[in-house]
């Protein structure tokens, strides 16, 4: 890898990761546009791993642009206050299941669902859930919903079990973590801080995990310097990317992104058809 290609996949997970349209179907496909296909099973781990530790970039992105809110639940929950308390407790509740099922099957996704054709799927299955999940909030008649510290521990175990749905390349953390949101009775606003804080502290513990499990891998056909690049153009990315969200879906809602996802799924399904790109690809990501 190049420092320019960790430059570019750095940026692409770190647009991408808190957007509901899937870092991991995008890195994909930015891995088949520059030629990335490792050979060697130690090559393969490597890559993998890359991609989970660049997303440190995209945390510490969300660490800074949520910073007040991060730092007033530390504190709240320290002093024992309910608000403070409460919302760090959905949020340990919420990781629970991803960090159980992804140890699970951690290697069956790897081996099994690294496929274009399995992450056009998604995309389109996950954009028309996006076009559709507005219109049930709204016809319960709750959309205004509730705000992020009125969370209970059921609501956010059923939010993190939904995340788990995230492990199926193309489907995006972000968007099943977002609708199980509305679905529990969020606001749209609220799910999506959720969803926020619920990511950094996930990703956090993946990126974690996955250094510690292939960091001699990563030391012997990445190096630090492809590392660093990529991390550091995550984190940039990731606040450009999080502040636009935050200003657009105040104002517009999701239906953007449902409309994006359809409409790439079925470009990139031409694609492959036309054999322009391979369905079955050597995937790092």
């Amino acid at each position: 890898m190049q420092w320019w290609e960790a430059l570019i996949l750095g940026i692409v997970e770190g647009l991408t990761e808190y957007l509901p349209v899937s870092s991991t179907g995008h890195l994909i496909l930015a891995q088949q546009a520059l030629g990335l296909e490792a050979e060697t099973e130690q090559e393969i781990a490597a890559h993998n791993a890359y991609a989970i530790v660049i997303q440190a970039g995209a945390i510490l992105a969300v660490a800074s642009v949520f910073w007040s809110r991060v730092k007033q639940m530390s504190i709240d929950a320290i002093r024992g206050d309910k608000d403070g308390r409460n919302l760090l407790t959905a949020i340990v509740v919420g990781i629970i299941p991803a960090a159980v099922i992804g140890l699970i099957f951690e290697d069956m996704i790897d081996e099994h669902l690294m496929n274009l054709w399995y992450t056009v799927a998604a995309w389109f299955i996950g954009g028309v859930l996006i076009l559709v999940i507005p219109r049930v909030v709204k016809t319960r008649g709750s959309e205004e919903g509730k705000t992020v510290t009125d969370i209970t521990i059921q609501m956010a175990l059923v939010i993190g079990l939904l995340q788990c749905v995230a492990m199926w390349p193309g489907t995006s953390r972000s968007l099943m973590t977002i609708a199980a949101g509305m679905l529990v009775g969020l606001s749209l606003v609220a799910a999506v801080e959720f969803s926020f804080l619920l990511g950094m502290v996930t990703l956090l513990a993946a990126s974690g995990y996955k250094f510690l499990k292939h960091y001699n891998d990563m030391a012997e056909h990445l190096g630090w310097q492809d590392m660093i690049i990529g991390t550091v153009a995550a984190w940039i990315a990731a606040v450009i990317s999080v502040k636009w969200m935050l200003g657009y879906l105040r104002k517009h809602g999701l239906a953007l992104f449902g409309y994006y996802r359809i409409a790439l799924a079925i470009v990139v399904a031409i694609l492959i058809l036309l054999e322009v790109i391979q369905p079955s690809f050597q995937s790092a990501f």
